[in-house]
């Protein structure tokens, strides 16, 4: 008899978002259900979620606790498999099987906390530490950061007139972009490219681990904006402290821990902040928000 799985209602309310995503929620109970029963799992817990994965505790057919997690198959994802399998537990969860047909993989079970409830300068130390683990060499069949945010600034250019991003701060992202897209160093090592807060978990045997990348082939100062924009909230929350003091601290924070280039790791943060601007350009805290990066890391 086939498990019956129950996926949690955040995750079933994201149908709203296009057929794409009605078509994969219906699947996905089957889907789970299947999987279970192909890899020899057993539930063992209740269902959790991402913002585009169902994540299921379970135990393997050797007792392991283990947990198989099924994605929405986005392409920014669909190379998860090989980073994880190339890091092979060294900054990141641990890979013990993966379908990749299915958007499905089993990972080694971590405990739920991540670095939300931690002083995010410490947090930041943390992340920093993670990047000197996970920036190996990039394997052939990634997708290279240049050639995403090469079409990422044509789109920009071209509503250019339509976005609500003062006109300076276009152009110099634009110019920004088009020199990094064309420097050789701006491919070639392995990225996580959405390490935030959320995303590292303890590992009880080895400490803080990565999860749930969005792997590229592309320049390691291209990580830190993720750790800017997450927890946006708590800057200046502190007495005397600005919203800049707060982006700035970060910033340096990353940089110093990881021994980033600061110039080059301030470009790309421009880049990066100027441009998620424009994909949530609707959204008018969203867009203040990844401006207000963008200059603080410049002032």
């Amino acid at each position: 008899m086939s498990a019956v799985v129950r996926v949690p209602a955040p995750l079933a309310s994201r149908r709203h978002l296009g057929p794409e995503w009605a078509d994969w929620l219906d699947r996905l109970p089957r889907r789970a259900a299947d999987l279970l029963a192909a890899w020899e799992l057993r539930l063992d817990g209740k269902p959790m979620h991402g913002h585009a994965s169902l994540v299921l505790p379970v135990r393997t057919d050797r007792g392991e606790a283990a947990a198989l997690k099924v994605g929405f198959p986005d392409p920014e994802s669909e190379h998860e498999h090989l980073a994880l399998g190339r890091w092979a537990g060294r900054g990141a969860v641990r890979l013990l099987r993966a379908d990749p047909g299915r958007s499905a993989l089993l990972l080694e079970r971590l405990d739920v906390e991540d670095l939300g409830d931690q002083w995010d300068v410490e947090a930041c130390e943390v992340v920093g530490e993670l990047y000197g683990r996970l920036h190996v060499p990039a394997g052939p069949q990634l997708r290279t950061l240049p050639s995403s945010v090469a079409a990422w600034a044509d789109a920009l250019e071209r509503d250019a007139r339509a976005v609500p991003i003062p006109r300076r701060l276009v152009e110099q992202c634009l110019a920004l972009a088009r020199d990094l897209c064309a420097d050789p160093a701006s491919t070639g090592t392995l990225l996580h490219a959405d390490l935030h807060f959320g995303n590292v978990l303890r590992s009880p045997e080895r400490g803080w681990v990565a999860i749930d990348p969005k792997p590229v082939s592309g320049d390691r100062h291209y990580e830190p904006e993720p750790m800017l924009r997450n927890r946006f909230e708590e800057y200046g929350q502190v007495p005397g402290d600005s919203v800049r003091d707060g982006i700035r601290r970060r910033f340096h924070t990353l940089v110093d821990t990881a021994g980033l280039d600061e110039d080059r790791a301030r470009a790309w943060t421009v880049v990066r902040s100027v441009l998620n601007a424009h994909w949530g350009g609707d959204d008018r805290d969203h867009v203040t928000r990844c401006l207000t990066i963008a200059k603080a890391v410049q002032d």
